[in-house]
């Protein structure tokens, strides 16, 4: 299926692109074959963007507000994929610089298409994904509530209660009776898809052969870690074990990937600083007017793999803010920020100098946020796998960042490190260029600022 998508999309874009050739070009003496090779390339890349954003998925799965996120920056790609080939000489074959006009919004029409068929498939016009769910106790119950936040249209069959499983937490009216076969059951409740859901998985609590069956039958078969993973962008403490992490996928930390990812960080963070640099001088004006002491806050944290380094940020909180000499965190109305700091950290113009990090190498654009030595030392030793985050190098901004309000106590740390541990497996060019794009709007609305 994913093959055949993708030559719609090629097939698309030479009727959408070659139409106006045909209008625009053939008047002038431009024969319309001589722009094939253009129209292949252009068409071969909107499929490579298109899968890179998982338009191609045979389940996709994510919310609307992430398919918008993901469709915005899919279709700017492609706005400057287009102008890129069809606006060069000596590609722009139409009279007026009307070629690379054309071919932005057809391209932006075929992703717009794409987008919509992408969404229309995994939600159904009329249906819902039905969802079976294997286990009746506190884990049974959070993965449905989860469930509901993600899609509210996907519909709960019923629920299989494990041979080992004592403490019932979902409706009593939604269990289903299990004697023969899963596969029979998931048949005949007209199942789409089975979450196991199980609290206790010990003395053969899964029917490993059933949910086998089920699956080589055309059931898809999650366990907890891969339905929090997929629907909601995080890895669940409670539930993550350190097998799955070792022998499932992800965490590529190849020198490809990474040579990537530093290019990205070079060529954006100098783009960055061009209109960054005004804010930050006209920032460290105001900071020294209100209040006495450095425009500029320098401070260690840990970085990639545990090595040290220090952080450059605008100075939003008073001089003496820590003058007992003990780490805080910053709290709801601080009062050690001060009227200037509440601005800049709201916009985030305090964060502007870390691009010099980034520049630097100590630094990425896009990864979890760095922390002082002090609290790494506490939250490792509270938090499981909180060491994880150290495999990547800390980021300005992050998905964490992006999906949470600021952690200033253990378990809104715990909630963030959540989504950390799934930037970490799930990194890629294409995610932190989503979290720049979500942290715009971040940075529009405020939210999260302390």
């Amino acid at each position: 299926m994913t093959v055949i998508r993708a030559v719609q999309d090629v097939l698309m874009v030479l009727a959408v692109v070659g139409i106006p050739l045909a209008v625009f070009l053939m008047p002038h003496g431009t024969k319309p074959v001589e722009a094939l090779g253009p129209m292949l390339a252009t068409g071969l890349g909107l499929t490579i963007i298109n899968g890179a954003s998982g338009f191609y998925a045979q389940n996709y799965e994510l919310p609307p507000s992430q398919t918008l996120a993901r469709a915005i920056v899919a279709m700017l790609v492609a706005a400057l994929l287009a102008w890129v080939i069809w606006g060069l000489p000596p590609m722009d074959l139409a009279p007026g610089g009307q070629m690379p006009t054309m071919a932005i919004a057809a391209t932006s029409a075929v992703v717009g298409w794409r987008v919509l068929m992408t969404h229309l498939r995994s939600r159904g016009l009329d249906t819902s994904t039905r969802v079976l769910v294997y286990g009746v106790g506190p884990a049974a119950e959070e993965a449905v509530a989860s469930l509901r936040a993600a899609d509210p249209r996907c519909a709960v069959v019923g629920y299989v209660k494990g041979p080992n499983e004592t403490q019932v937490a979902v409706p009593l009216d939604s269990l289903l009776q299990h004697e023969g076969e899963l596969l029979d059951l998931a048949r005949a409740m007209d199942a789409d898809e089975i979450i196991v859901a199980l609290t206790e998985r010990r003395g053969g609590s899964m029917p490993l052969r059933q949910l086998l069956d089920c699956k080589l039958n055309g059931l898809r078969v999650w366990d907890l870690n891969t339905h929090f993973e997929q629907r909601l962008g995080q890895l669940r403490l409670e539930y993550v074990k350190a097998g799955w992490l070792i022998f499932g996928e992800g965490f590529n930390q190849g020198a490809w990937r990474s040579g990537v990812k530093r290019v990205f960080d070079i060529v954006a963070a100098l783009a960055l600083l061009l209109p960054g640099l005004p804010l930050i001088a006209l920032g460290a004006l105001a900071v020294r007017l209100e209040s006495r002491g450095s425009a500029f806050y320098r401070q260690e944290r840990v970085g990639q793999h545990g090595r040290p380094f220090e952080v450059v940020k605008l100075r939003s909180m008073y001089s003496d803010a820590e003058k007992d000499g003990r780490p805080q965190w910053a709290k709801v109305n601080d009062s050690r920020i001060t009227r200037v700091g509440r601005f800049i950290r709201k916009t985030r113009i305090d964060e502007l100098p870390q691009l010099f990090n980034v520049l630097r190498g100590e630094m990425s654009l896009v990864g979890p946020r760095p922390e002082r030595a002090y609290f790494v030392e506490q939250l490792t030793a509270q938090l499981p796998f909180f060491a994880v985050r150290q495999s990547v190098k800390p980021g300005i901004t992050g998905w964490a960042q992006v999906r949470c309000d600021y952690g200033s106590s253990l378990e809104e740390t715990k909630a963030k490190l959540q989504f950390d541990l799934y930037y970490v497996k799930n990194h890629s060019l294409f995610l932190d260029v989503l979290v720049m794009f979500e942290t715009v709007a971040v940075v529009i609305t405020g939210r999260g600022a302390r």
